[in-house]
């Protein structure tokens, strides 16, 4: 009986001496990193995130808008957050995440330059929360956010770019040439090719959308068709 009673009480002091190592590991835990602060910085996360994916969203200017991009940045402005509130507060952390991070490399080719920047915008916002500078993190989201609504707005108040595909006989070549001098004051010839049943030009052109380019065209005598197709070129190319 003695044996039962001793083992008995071997047992229950094992169980509180697991019970105060457990509360004494979530207390360390919890200590410098408190649930309350997790969820507010998930939440200005979440936030600073749809701020970053509204104005790609608004600001796209590609070929094919990717909604899926638009997740991937609110998803790295969540991910990166917590991530830099665990090792701003442990040295030995930090050097263990930035020798984890120098392994990983992106394998996803980024085919716009400025969905680069988007990205880096995003791991910026993140950093700023994981560092609980939310004011700081709001004023930047904002200000880039305006910044890059300005400069979409003073680019859209330049004529658009177009290239413009005509077939036609060759003999009304000049016509052609003289209509546009008339109607387009930038126009660029990008390609010209003449063949035994007629020729076929492409020239770039800037334009407003008021401008009827293509009944122009029509209207001259020996034009079979013509194709106004809207494309993306660089300044000064």
């Amino acid at each position: 009986m003695e044996h039962l009673a001793l083992l008995d009480t071997i047992s229950a002091q094992s169980i509180l001496k697991s019970d105060a190592s457990l509360s004494q590991y979530f207390s360390e835990q919890f200590a410098a990193l408190t649930p309350a602060k997790v969820v507010l910085a998930l939440v200005m996360g979440f936030v600073v995130g749809l701020v970053v994916a509204f104005t790609y969203k608004k600001c796209y200017r590609g070929v094919l808008y990717s909604p899926n991009f638009s997740l991937t940045l609110i998803m790295l402005t969540l991910i990166t957050t917590p991530v830099v509130m665990c090792i701003k507060s442990d040295i030995s952390l930090s050097m263990g995440m930035v020798g984890a991070l120098s392994i990983v490399r992106f394998r996803t080719a980024v085919k716009e330059p400025m969905d680069t920047a988007y990205m880096f915008w995003a791991l910026t916002m993140g950093i700023l929360l994981g560092a609980e500078l939310y004011v700081i993190a709001v004023c930047v989201a904002l200000g880039i956010a305006l910044i890059l609504f300005l400069l979409t707005f003073i680019k859209f108040q330049n004529p658009n770019t177009y290239l413009l595909v005509v077939h036609y006989e060759p003999s009304v070549e000049y016509d052609i040439s003289e209509q546009l001098r008339r109607m387009i004051k930038y126009r660029r010839l990008r390609s010209k090719t003449v063949t035994r049943s007629g020729a076929e030009m492409t020239v770039e052109v800037r334009l407003d959308n008021k401008q009827d380019l293509v009944a122009g065209m029509l209207n001259i005598e020996g034009v079979y068709d013509a194709t106004l197709v809207a494309c993306q070129t660089e300044a000064g190319a």
